[in-house]
């Protein structure tokens, strides 16, 4: 894989807009990029990001090098371009209101098999403050399924950037810190009551989302 230009090994809509992606982020949201060493050289894993802004998924996405899946709710795909362009790149639809998605379920696991790499948000929506949410029971469930590495990844910025109630603030620095990968056996508890182990892994992943800091910005 070219280090320089990743997106040659992608798909070539995603890798398009992984590169538009990756020049807005530099051009006017650059902020830190810490601890991309964390990311396993090899196999398939889980991304958990906190989420306050919709530059979150783009912006964590573009400092991957590699093709990842997101997710997105089913409401998204309405005919036209919106459809065309989340299949295009991969995105896979969730009824976030049906209780378990079986086929998203399907569909993540079947990726995670196949050695790919899966970001999900723990929070489940967009923070309303900027502050973290209480995570779903569903990321503790895919990765307790899967028993894959689990990378937690905290944005900074991002909802002054762009919030949810707010508007979009170019020259705003957004910093990400992605933190070392949590073992399978970090977070998925044999000793967890059956009926709490997926809320409890999601609780662990989501701390360890919670213990990341803010980069140190240097005054000179």
């Amino acid at each position: 894989m070219s280090r320089a230009f990743p997106q040659v090994e992608m798909e070539p809509v995603y890798g398009f807009f992984h590169y538009v992606s990756h020049v807005v982020y530099g051009m006017w949201f650059r902020g830190e990029v810490i601890g991309l060493e964390n990311l396993p050289a090899d196999g398939a894993y889980l991304i958990a990001a906190s989420h306050a802004s919709l530059l979150d998924p783009p912006f964590v996405g573009s400092q991957l090098p590699k093709q990842v899946s997101f997710f997105a709710r089913k409401t998204l795909w309405k005919p036209g371009l919106a459809a065309w362009w989340l299949d295009a790149v991969g995105t896979i639809p969730v009824d976030r209101d049906g209780g378990a998605d079986v086929t998203a379920i399907k569909r993540v696991l079947g990726a995670l098999k196949k050695n790919k790499v899966v970001i999900l948000f723990p929070e489940g929506t967009r923070s309303p403050d900027g502050n973290l949410q209480t995570p779903k029971p569903g990321v503790g469930m895919l990765a307790s399924r899967a028993q894959v590495p689990v990378v937690p990844v905290r944005l900074f910025g991002s909802y002054e950037a762009f919030g949810r109630s707010g508007k979009l603030i170019p020259g705003t620095p957004v910093s990400l810190v992605f933190g070392p990968a949590l073992a399978p056996s970090d977070y998925d508890h044999a000793t967890d009551p059956k009926d709490q182990r997926y809320q409890r892994a999601a609780e662990r992943i989501m701390a360890k989302i919670a213990a990341l800091e803010a980069p140190r910005i240097t005054i000179i």
